[in-house]
């Protein structure tokens, strides 16, 4: 039994149903752009999402790009505006792997309709659980808070996988950020 109370074979089954599920039908995801045809070597190509590049990112906007594997997300978030500041809205839009696209799939989850502080907080824990290294967390209080994320802990053992399921944590945070400094 490891510190979620599953063997390995159980978390590792979970593992593969959450990022099954979450890559095939990924909730939070939204185009911000109209898709639109463009024309590549004489065809025209319809249907791509135009993606905002980091420059042209609206306040609660953040691009993430993970030249590694070719992870890309672009997430927006909106914040009330009465303290304590609650996240109103958290979508994005991107491409990538199944880890990445699970992993901001499974965060959208968590974190949508939590206040900005319990955000930060859920973005700090599965950071932790992301250098674990596979281990897990110690405390079985923040095993408990990171629902279905839990079981990226099995991502945690390959470093190179690591940025694919940070890529959206990472964005959450900077779109975060934003999002409160427009507001002052």
């Amino acid at each position: 039994m490891n510190d979620f109370g599953m063997s390995g074979d159980d978390l590792e089954q979970m593992y593969q149903e959450v990022i099954l599920e979450a890559s095939k039908h990924p909730h939070g995801r939204e185009s911000f752009a109209p898709d639109a045809a463009f024309e590549q070597s004489g065809e025209a190509v319809a249907n791509i999402t135009v993606r905002a590049s980091h420059e042209y990112c609206t306040p609660g906007e953040s691009h993430q790009f993970n030249p590694t594997c070719g992870d890309e997300a672009t997430i927006h978030v909106e914040v009330s505006d009465d303290e304590p500041y609650t996240i109103k809205r958290l979508v994005w839009d991107g491409h990538g792997c199944s880890i990445s696209q699970a992993s901001l799939s499974v965060m959208v989850d968590l974190v949508d309709g939590k206040t900005v502080d319990e955000a930060m907080d859920l973005e700090q824990t599965f950071h932790k659980l992301m250098e674990s290294r596979g281990a897990g967390l110690d405390d079985d209080a923040l095993d408990d808070k990171l629902g279905d994320a839990v079981v990226f802990q099995g991502v945690s053992k390959y470093p190179m996988r690591i940025k694919c399921a940070l890529l959206g944590w990472e964005g959450l945070k900077d779109s975060i950020a934003k999002a409160l400094a427009a507001k002052n």
